[in-house]
Order: structure tokens, then sequence, then C-alpha cells
């Protein structure tokens, strides 16, 4: 069954209750030219003119959603927000500091991997909440039709204590199904391997670690990469039943897809557990969405195409709830 949003209750202890987030924040460029990497369209001079006004706007735009992310019963900004698409470090402390996001007081973890357009996975996290113990990065190994490398993002592995509870989270990003989704499979599979492997060698060395495993997964809860990620991994995946045919997290040529996701490992339904998951869902408030047209409803993006649009991201964020006993 899907996961209800719970009825508020002011009764209710809600510090308790932690939002954990994942947000493809769609090109979060800079407006400086890296050299190593291919961001020559998110220059001032490109066809796209990415000036610091729209950069500017984007960061306005982005620090409204994180700091709303939730449902009626979230009282502040997720504790843990994963991010795909960020360029680098400097893109990041930008949005932290930005007006809506400063009094949250957000860490964050990053590193910079060898995707050929340089954008990576990141993690945002409230240090009074969320206690930072290891971060690593593990890059996911894959072969062009040529037999030579071809760069990815990597996976980041962050271990923290969440009020004295620990867990370890997987952000991720997966290849597109830009040249084809059977075409790219292989490679979204390859990644579902490595999830799985860093899965297994953090249960050698934690046997009931609580793990998530959050990302872009550029593949929907039924598709095999998952399936073979949520079976192997020993994981719960709540937004199986969050996707149907009137809701996703993206939307493409007016099918709604649901390749934002958030995953659990099973333990967190154990008895003994504290940490319980008490829903799971898509933020699509209505302030996100395209207002009118033929599109209405979908997520009001950036730009399409090289035109700007001066929206947030082609993307909705994705959320669950974790309420600790």
């Amino acid at each position: 069954m899907r996961f209800k949003k719970p009825i508020f209750n002011p009764m209710t202890n809600s510090s308790h209750t932690y939002t954990l987030a994942f947000y493809n924040i769609e090109n979060l460029f800079d407006i400086e030219n890296d050299p190593k990497t291919n961001d020559d369209d998110f220059l001032p001079t490109s066809a796209k003119r990415w000036t610091i006004k729209r950069y500017q706007n984007k960061l306005r735009k982005l620090g409204s959603v994180i700091s709303q992310i939730g449902d009626e019963k979230a009282i502040s900004a997720p504790i843990i927000v994963g991010l795909a698409e960020v360029e680098n470090k400097n893109v990041i402390e930008d949005l932290i500091n930005i007006s809506t996001l400063k009094a949250e007081d957000y860490s964050f973890i990053h590193y910079d991997s060898s995707d050929e357009r340089g954008i990576d996975v990141a993690l945002l996290y409230k240090s009074d909440s969320f206690q930072v113990e290891y971060s690593e990065v593990y890059s996911v190994y894959l072969q062009n039709d040529l037999g030579l490398r071809d760069f990815t993002r990597d996976i980041l592995v962050v271990k923290g204590k969440l009020n004295h509870e620990t867990l370890y989270i997987l952000i991720n990003h997966w290849s597109s199904r830009r040249e084809g989704e059977d075409e790219t499979l292989y490679k979204r599979m390859a990644a579902a391997t490595k999830a799985i492997e860093i899965i297994q060698g953090i249960k050698v060395e934690t046997p009931k670690a609580k793990i998530v495993v959050m990302g872009d997964f550029n593949d929907n809860p039924d598709s095999k990469s998952l399936l073979h990620l949520t079976k192997e991994g020993n994981l719960y995946n709540p937004f199986k039943t969050v996707w149907n045919k009137d809701e996703g997290s993206l939307n493409h040529n007016f099918k709604w897809n649901q390749f934002d996701q958030i995953l659990i490992s099973t333990n967190f339904f154990d008895p003994e557990n504290t940490l319980t998951l008490q829903n799971a869902d898509v933020f699509n408030n209505k302030f996100l969405t395209q207002y009118h047209g033929k599109y209405k409803g979908q997520p009001f993006r950036t730009y399409v195409g090289k035109k700007y649009k001066g929206g947030y991201s082609d993307h909705f964020p994705v959320y669950i709830q974790l309420k600790q006993s």
C-alpha cells in the first residue's frame, strides 16, 4: 500500500520526525569557465546566456524549494538532502548561503567526479541532527563502444549518526537514457551492481547497518536495474507505490516517470528498530509546476532546450520521513 501523509496532530512530538530528501536540481553551474569540463553551455557568452542574474535567480528558487520539502507535519527543512547535478563546491556554498536557506545552517559533502560535464552529487546536512563520521566516493566503471573508459558520476557514501542511530547514506546519479533506454541499460546495471557491492561491504563491517539509498536512477521502480538493486541489496522501495500514471518526479513525452527514489534497508522494519518509516512522497506543490498550457502540472524547468524559462528544475524533489521512538 502507498504511504499516506499522516494527519497533523499538534500533540505529536514532531521533534523526532526527520525528513530526508533528494533533489536533482538540473544543471546548477556557476558562470565561470572550467577548462577541465564541458560546461560551455553555462556561460554568459553561450547560446543559453547563463548570466549572474539567472544564476542567482535559480539559487533563490532552489533555496525556497529545499526549505519547504516535506508534508504538513514537517516543522523544519529536511535534515538531509541529497543533490544531483551540482558543478562544484562553489555552487553548493552559494546555495546554502542564499537567504532562504541561510538560517537552516546546512553543512555539505562534495567530491569532484570525472563526469564529462563536470556534474556531481552532494549531500546537505544539518550537523545538529546528523553528525557525519565518514564519507567516500566510489566510481562506476563503464566502457564506450571503442573500449575506452566512459566517465560518469560517482556514488557518494556518507556514514553518520542521526540522534545516536548510525546511518549509511548512498547518493546516486545513474547514467541517462539519452541514447535509448535499452541501449543504455547496461550502464545503470553497472551502477546498481556497484551500489550492491558497497552495501554488502557495509554489512560485512556492520551487519545490522541501517542504509538509505537515494538518487536519480534514470530508471523507474519496476526497471531491471532497480529490481536488481532492491533484491540483492535487501532494500525496500516505498516509491513503487508512490509512482502512478498521474504522478512521478519527472515527465517525458507526457508520461510520468519516477526516476528519483529513496530506498531503505529492510531492517528498518525490525521490531526492535527505533527509526520507522512514516511517509514517502514526491514534493510537487503547485508553485513547482507549470501553471497553464499543455504542460500544465509538469515541473517548471530552468530551460527547455536553449530557451530560458526561469523555473526550478525538470525534476520534483522526493522525500521520506523517519520517526524515532
